[in-house]
């Protein structure tokens, strides 16, 4: 299979440096997020990988070849960049056909992602016609046309309803299992917090993080239990934690929170004592949280209340 690497990537435009000294693998066989502020070099990275901007300095060699050297592109690289690159009068099916023709592709094929993508219906509408989820549709559909080794996706789910959300969500992750390359940017923690199993994380040009989803999350988390016993067996658990060293606190609604502890732990005391456990979970700081803790500062544009409470909940 195929990795995406980059090596010392550089990118100027005039006095400003849009990508510096980038270098990362991505690797096949996982979802990898690629994450930053907006200006950090995300898209500025993925155009340069697809020969659609040149160098400055460096190399992205997609299976060690610059991207313009690879015989049968769309077969080894799919890609969406930009959901209104589509030609507003032709129809769906006619977009993908043009794209399939130029490239050797069957007509068969075209109806194959269609349908994938959820279009199979309005092939032949109009693209001028389509909403911005559906134009998104269709890109991922072009982009999974030459049923490629590679997928570089920016900003998938922008547009997309639930439903377009989960979809595309379950085939990055079928893509991943499949052995294929997966580069997905975008701006929603939450939703990237959901699929990526390796995250990218850029900051004015400069890589920040390139490390395993977890490994990250737990770099920026201090462990943390939160347990609920029976109200009658609660002053018994207390004095119990209190008695191993743990440092804790009850909130008013009875929930015990343990610090620097792992459910693990508390959940084999309680049941050395005999105390029956009604809920028993590991706090770990959110992906989002995780993000803007690791890049306040690196943001091209921000308010200063935008800083102050990222500070003030990290």
């Amino acid at each position: 299979m195929t990795s995406i690497d980059v090596n010392e990537l550089t990118k100027n435009y005039g006095a400003t440096r849009a990508v510096d000294r980038l270098t990362f693998s991505v690797r096949p066989g996982r979802v990898t997020g690629f994450l930053g502020p907006n200006g950090a070099g995300k898209s500025t990275t993925m155009r340069l990988a697809l020969g659609l901007d040149r160098p400055t300095g460096g190399t992205a060699t997609i299976g060690g070849c610059v991207y313009a050297a690879l015989k049968d592109p769309l077969r080894r690289v799919g890609a969406l960049l930009d959901a209104q690159a589509a030609h507003g009068s032709r129809t769906a099916r006619d977009h993908l056909l043009t794209l399939a023709t130029s490239n050797g592709l069957g007509r068969a094929r075209v109806g194959e992602v269609l349908d994938e993508a959820g279009l199979g219906r309005v092939g032949g509408r109009r693209v001028k016609t389509f909403s911005l989820g559906m134009r998104q549709r269709l890109g991922i559909a072009a982009a999974l046309l030459g049923d490629p080794e590679v997928i570089m996706l920016d900003e998938p789910s922008n547009g997309l309803d639930p439903e377009g959300i989960i979809w595309v969500r379950e085939l990055m992750k079928r893509l991943a299992r499949e052995g294929r390359t997966v580069l997905v940017s975008s701006h929603l923690m939450n939703e990237t917090s959901s699929f990526a199993d390796h995250l990218l994380v850029l900051g004015q040009g400069r890589l920040l993080i390139d490390m395993p989803m977890q490994e990250f999350l737990d770099s920026r988390s201090r462990p943390r239990v939160r347990v609920r016993v029976n109200t009658d067996e609660s002053p018994r658990f207390g004095e119990a934690l209190t008695r191993k060293g743990h440092r804790v606190e009850q909130g008013k609604d009875g929930l015990w929170t343990v610090e620097a502890a792992r459910a693990a732990e508390i959940g084999a005391l309680a049941a050395a004592e005999g105390i029956p456990v009604l809920q028993l979970v590991d706090e770990q700081v959110t992906l989002e949280r995780a993000y803007l803790d690791l890049t306040v500062g690196a943001a091209q544009f921000g308010s200063a209340a935008d800083t102050r409470t990222a500070r003030q909940e990290a």
